[in-house]
């Protein structure tokens, strides 16, 4: 598996475009906006793109998904479907927040233990609910490598404030789910730099080791 990253949107989003370097066939995650920028990375690194997977609804994320799918004639997949609500309200959210958003359809709604696949790679599906309740993150195990949306970033994790937000169950989802497929695994979070799930559980203030133990 290859991957680069992608800032997309006013947010400085992290769009990932993944690839099978057997097939140079690939995918973009979370392709919320910028698509000039996007089509013009996919073509300088001659990936074919097969399908659009998309972590969750909110609009810096999948804002424009569905415009490119319409493009290129691409399948989207994910998030899970109680994300259907933040989609549904992407034409009113997006303009708040200086980005042309349309609502769209997935292809496939995900759920836990899902997988996908983009060439000859396979990931999993993770459902990881508390920032948005349809979140999900994609794990390739082949080489330790997660792209986590908004679940988790270096040094913070995702916001619970929005509608349909849960502390708890991101709480949960991190220590229960992403921990467990080990310290050496390297992720990519929805905004901000890579890290790894083992430098987060030494440091991370809201989830390290340290801190759910004090919690």
């Amino acid at each position: 598996m290859r991957a680069a990253i992608i800032p997309v949107t006013p947010f400085q989003q992290n769009c990932s475009l993944i690839w099978c370097s057997r097939t140079m066939r690939g995918a973009l995650v979370d392709p919320g906006g910028d698509l000039p920028k996007l089509k013009d990375a996919v073509q300088r690194a001659g990936v074919t793109l097969e399908k659009i997977l998309i972590t969750h609804g909110h609009a810096d994320h999948c804002g424009q998904a569905g415009m490119l799918a319409a493009e290129l004639g691409l399948p989207i997949e994910g998030p899970a479907e109680p994300d259907r609500f933040w989609i549904a309200r992407l034409e009113d959210d997006g303009p708040r927040f200086g980005i042309e958003t349309k609502v769209f359809e997935p292809t496939r709604w995900l759920v836990d233990g899902d997988t996908v696949t983009v060439g000859d790679l396979e990931l999993e599906v993770i459902h990881c609910p508390g920032h948005t309740p349809g979140h999900v993150v994609f794990f390739h195990r082949g080489t330790s490598f997660a792209f986590v949306g908004d679940v988790l970033f270096a040094g913070s994790i995702g916001r619970t404030d929005f509608p349909m937000g849960n502390h708890q169950d991101l709480l949960d989802a991190i220590t229960g789910k992403l921990w467990p497929l080990g310290d050496g695994v390297t992720f990519v979070p929805g905004h901000g730099d890579v890290s790894t799930f083992g430098q987060e559980r030494q440091t991370n203030p809201y989830v390290s080791d340290r801190a759910i133990a004090a919690g």
